[in-house]
């Protein structure tokens, strides 16, 4: 999605993928029937949001802020110097390590090809140009297939001669396969991503993409925002990629949309991503204010907090299990005896948010004395409080006392910092408790 307001007939946006697979690839991610499947060969299902990297570059925290929430994916903003850009080589390395060490997976995609050939859109760079770019950074992506998947360009045609989507698109799936790329690729529909001509929906085409890969290790992905107003067209565009058998991911979509896009995704194992985090002209878009995660916007509330939002359906990637959150070389020289009992950790809830009905509190934890590695927090309410919901710990409430421990992927807090953990729902006064931290 571009940061000026959309026409119409741009209103859909940056996006991401998803494809079916037959061939044996198990370096990296890769495609299994209409599955994604991490290179430990369990399915992977898609969690998250966009991060707009090629505007923002100053906004170092938002890989980490929506893994804290319990994002699975992260889909960051790149440009190949048609438009924006082109992002340098050595960003994009340190993007994919950030992404590592947050254990979420990386989409990259090239965002100048948004809405190419279309009278709107008179600057888009053209897929084989996008291909340049990639190939351009190739050094930093080979060997990345583990932790990241390449959405070639976004929404890479317009609503002019859609016809020429299809020759467009399966030249760059060949070309990049023949400049040795093994990732997983990504590919836009047509109609600035939101395929309101049922060109990748309906008829063969999206199964003549996914056999010129001789991968077979191509996703498609759909963007779904005013064209899906009604949930049985999200129904039904689902219904058609399941009767395909190849697999498909909603790369992008809004605030003004169902919520049948997550209950239906849900269901069926679809992946989705949410555009985007923050820094959109159109507010709507924005999940959290300035990209501060403890300023969320309704948008955000639905896509980490909702019934099926990412806090409640997102499981990491398996190839991160085992792995540890990153620490500073800095070693504790004494005991702090200012530390409370309980640990060398403290803890605190800030309410970000109340409605009158409820309000949100998001859990952080300061290591006081040396680094953290795994946690308990316990609380007393002062009151009738209650917690009605929460996402990324394991809790449980005894009359007013609650107990929250880490999930693993959480556990870990680096010597002297901050980490935002989890979040939960309550109800009753938003009065925070005073929390006791125990470290492991």
């Amino acid at each position: 999605m571009l940061l000026t307001v959309l026409t119409a007939a741009a209103t859909a946006a940056a996006a991401a993928f998803f494809l079916p697979a037959a061939q044996a690839q198990t370096s990296g991610f890769h495609v299994v029937g209409n599955d994604l499947v991490d290179a430990n060969g369990n399915v992977f299902v898609m969690r998250g949001s966009t991060h707009p990297h090629e505007w923002y570059q100053g906004e170092t925290e938002a890989i980490s802020d929506m893994s804290a929430l319990g994002a699975n994916t992260v889909r960051v903003v790149l440009g190949s110097g048609q438009q924006w850009g082109p992002s340098p080589a050595a960003a994009v390395a340190d993007l994919i390590e950030e992404c590592k060490a947050n254990k979420v997976v990386c989409v990259l995609e090239v965002h100048d090809t948004t809405g190419y050939g279309d009278q709107y859109a008179p600057n888009a760079a053209t897929l084989d140009q996008a291909v340049d770019y990639w190939e351009s950074i190739k050094d930093v992506l080979v060997g990345e297939e583990e932790y990241i998947l390449i959405n070639i360009g976004n929404e890479a045609w317009g609503n002019d001669n859609v016809a020429g989507w299809e020759p467009a698109t399966t030249a760059a799936v060949q070309r990049m396969r023949q400049i040795g790329f093994e990732h997983t690729l990504v590919v836009d529909a047509p109609n600035w991503g939101q395929d309101w001509t049922n060109t990748m929906r309906d008829g063969d085409a999206a199964q003549r993409i996914f056999d010129a890969d001789v991968l077979s290790n191509t996703v498609f992905s759909v963007h779904m925002y005013s064209v899906y107003a009604a949930g049985q067209t999200v129904i039904d565009y689902f219904d058609a990629f399941e009767e395909k058998n190849l697999p498909l991911i909603v790369g992008e979509f809004g605030a003004d949309t169902p919520v049948t896009i997550e209950e239906e995704a849900q269901e069926r194992g679809i992946g989705w991503i949410a555009w985007s985090w923050s820094g959109n002209s159109a507010i709507d878009h924005d999940q959290v204010i300035g990209f501060d995660p403890t300023q969320m916007r309704p948008w955000g509330e639905r896509v980490f907090h909702g019934v099926n939002g990412i806090g409640a359906t997102s499981e990491r990637a398996t190839v991160f299990d085992g792995g540890t959150e990153p620490t500073t070389s800095q070693e504790p020289t004494s005991e702090d005896p200012s530390t409370p009992a309980g640990g060398d950790c403290t803890a605190k809830i800030e309410v970000v948010s109340d409605w009158g009905s409820g309000w949100q509190g998001n859990v952080s934890i300061t290591a006081d004395s040396g680094a953290v590695d795994g946690w308990t927090l316990t609380w007393t309410w002062p009151g009738s409080q209650t917690v009605s919901s929460h996402w990324n710990a394991d809790l449980a409430q005894a009359g007013k006392t609650v107990t929250a421990s880490d999930v693993g992927w959480n556990a870990t807090v680096s010597a002297g910092q901050t980490r935002g953990v989890f979040g939960f729902i309550g109800t009753g006064p938003s009065n925070a408790a005073q929390v006791t931290c125990a470290a492991a």
